[in-house]
């Protein structure tokens, strides 16, 4: 599910990924869940490979984390690159009563989903991150899942997430930044990538004909992000 992602950002440079606090290889007990907490986790990263200045991409939940780094390290970020980002969780984002209704929804259905490992509530899910690909390719997301956190760290990062605001650090990004996102997102709607793009200074948005918020290898807009993205560092 993410090979692609990797062959795609490393050709012809290097790329460094990380698993978050409580996902992966990382510490599974390491229960932080502020901006404070992501901000200086990844501080310690770009420490320990001895990294000065460097472009940051943040994908999904990643992108508020990476536009909160950019806006309290601007010595430290020379180009950020948000991917179906979120300035608000859901939660925050809410509008009015529906929509307050269908994150609560969303925030239940996920919660059931991870506490009793039932497929059909995970499946659902994970249909939300790639809507055109087929359900055999959900099932891998659910496994993918399954195997990289706890049920106790995955409730509690979505609940973590949903709530999580750093908009009004956007004004604070000094250094270009790229805002790329599907059109018809059906986890993250197009309307949060125009958002961010009216409160980052110096930013360009470009909109994919796709309806994923997880780019798939097949589909015609993965090679077109790549571009935009090769593009954009090579400037």
């Amino acid at each position: 599910m993410w090979s692609h992602w990797f062959d795609g950002l490393a050709r012809n440079r290097q790329l460094i990924r990380y698993d978050e606090r409580g996902y992966g290889l990382s510490d599974w007990t390491s229960a932080g869940t502020s901006v404070e907490d992501w901000i200086a986790d990844l501080d310690a990263v770009a420490d320990a490979i001895g990294l000065d200045r460097f472009p940051l991409l943040g994908v999904s939940q990643g992108g508020a984390v990476a536009l909160a780094y950019a806006a309290l390290r601007p010595e430290r970020i020379s180009r950020l690159i948000l991917a179906g980002a979120y300035g608000k969780g859901r939660l925050v984002r809410a509008a009015d009563d529906m929509e307050r209704d269908a994150a609560a929804v969303d925030m239940d259905v996920a919660r059931v989903g991870w506490l009793t490992q039932d497929r059909s509530f995970l499946r659902f899910f994970a249909s939300q991150f790639q809507a055109d690909a087929p359900p055999e390719q959900w099932d891998e997301f659910v496994a993918l899942q399954r195997q990289t956190t706890s049920t106790e760290n995955g409730v509690r990062f979505l609940e973590a997430l949903a709530r999580i605001d750093v908009s009004d650090l956007a004004h604070r990004v000094r250094c270009p930044t790229l805002i790329i996102h599907s059109r018809g997102d059906q986890r993250v709607p197009v309307a949060e990538a125009t958002e961010l793009a009216s409160l980052v200074p110096d930013n360009r948005l470009v909109l994919l004909d796709s309806r994923n918020h997880l780019l798939t290898a097949s589909e015609p807009a993965w090679p077109v992000f790549v571009h935009h993205v090769n593009s954009f560092l090579a400037e």
